[in-house]
């Protein structure tokens, strides 16, 4: 227990046997006991959108750098890709799709691309 005299000897022999002062004992056992996490519980899923919703957008987006890929492999950037999808939108099968302005960034979107493999 932790207010236990029987507690409070053995970490005096400890911080005796080790030359330290017993909140040093103390402190050492608090880094121990504390859990914390490896991770953030939502990695590797987005923030911004629904995972749904963001895969949707990055195909559209995939699909235009695709389109407007020239004979030297030039393509449209992702960023102009984002602001073409914002303004005007893409005529799918399913009607037009347009994303809502300020929500999607080429940095979040290249991540996404790049771990559903679907850029270039």
């Amino acid at each position: 227990p932790k207010k236990s005299p029987e507690r409070a000897t053995q970490v005096a022999a400890i911080a005796e046997l080790y030359g330290v002062s017993p909140s040093t004992v103390y402190r050492a056992l608090n880094l121990i006991h504390k859990p914390h996490a490896v991770h953030r519980a939502d990695r590797g899923k987005p923030r911004v959108l629904q995972q749904a919703q963001l895969e949707r957008y990055c195909e559209l987006i995939a699909a235009l750098k695709l389109r407007t890929t020239n004979k030297q492999g030039r393509h449209l950037s992702t960023r102009r890709a984002i602001e073409l999808l914002e303004d005007y939108g893409v005529e799918t099968e399913q009607g037009l799709v347009r994303a809502p302005k300020g929500i999607l960034t080429r940095s979040t979107v290249n991540e996404y691309l790049s771990r559903w493999l679907l850029n270039q």
